[in-house]
């Protein structure tokens, strides 16, 4: 699959949300990638359907929205009918999440499975063949501008493995510390979705960010 960016809204501006989403479409960015957070789940709180749907009017890009909030079930339709383009769930929040993720499929959205730092890649092999996506954290969830954290690069690695093996058509995503020097060694371990927050949103010039950031996906995918 070819190389995606996808910058975490969460970086931008809140001021100039639509503003900020229409500059990063403009800068070549694939995805806008949309983190939503309870404070039960994560120690934040951020945005919710109504913001999903002020986005929805402001770019044409996709919505990749990550629910880190606990039982995502009783908000799936919310968010699928506010634009999601796909819904990333969380295997530590979804005690039935075979269940959940045909839930998103049947709302009309990509199905994303998500995992925290420290949860195994086993905890989501079971459901490889029910989702679109695999999202692993590299930072733990909560706050942007989090350091990187390296030792996910194997469990990246397994996971790729596991969906080459199978022959799935399923994106491999991560979040966390992405930005020139660490998306290299992402995408070597297997990544072709990267989020970037602070390294697209803190840049002067959006369209170069996301250039240099898929410049150097690529070329360490080509190694």
């Amino acid at each position: 699959m070819s190389v995606r960016i996808a910058p975490s809204i969460l970086a931008a501006d809140f001021s100039r949300l639509g503003e900020e989403a229409r500059g990063v479409e403009a800068g070549g960015a694939d995805w806008l990638h949309v983190d939503v957070m309870d404070g039960a789940f994560v120690p934040n709180i951020t945005l919710g359907p109504v913001v999903v749907e002020a986005l929805r009017r402001a770019t044409k890009l996709p919505l990749d929205v990550h629910l880190m909030i606990e039982r995502p079930e009783r908000y799936v339709e919310d968010f699928v009918r506010a634009g999601a383009a796909t819904v990333g769930v969380h295997v530590e929040t979804c005690p039935h999440l075979h269940r959940t993720l045909h839930q998103i499929r049947e709302a009309g959205a990509r199905a994303s499975v998500v995992l925290n730092p420290s949860t195994p890649a086993g905890a989501i092999e079971c459901v490889l063949g029910d989702v679109d996506q695999v999202l692993v954290m590299t930072v733990n969830p909560g706050f942007g501008g989090q350091k990187f954290i390296e030792s996910m690069l194997p469990k990246i690695a397994l996971i790729r493995r596991w969906i080459d093996e199978r022959g799935l058509a399923v994106c491999l995503e991560v979040d966390g510390g992405i930005a020139p020097g660490t998306i290299g060694r992402a995408a070597r371990a297997g990544a072709d979705v990267f989020v970037a927050g602070t390294a697209v949103f803190g840049a002067p010039d959006h369209a170069a960010a996301i250039a240099a950031l898929r410049g150097e996906a690529e070329a360490a995918r080509d190694v």
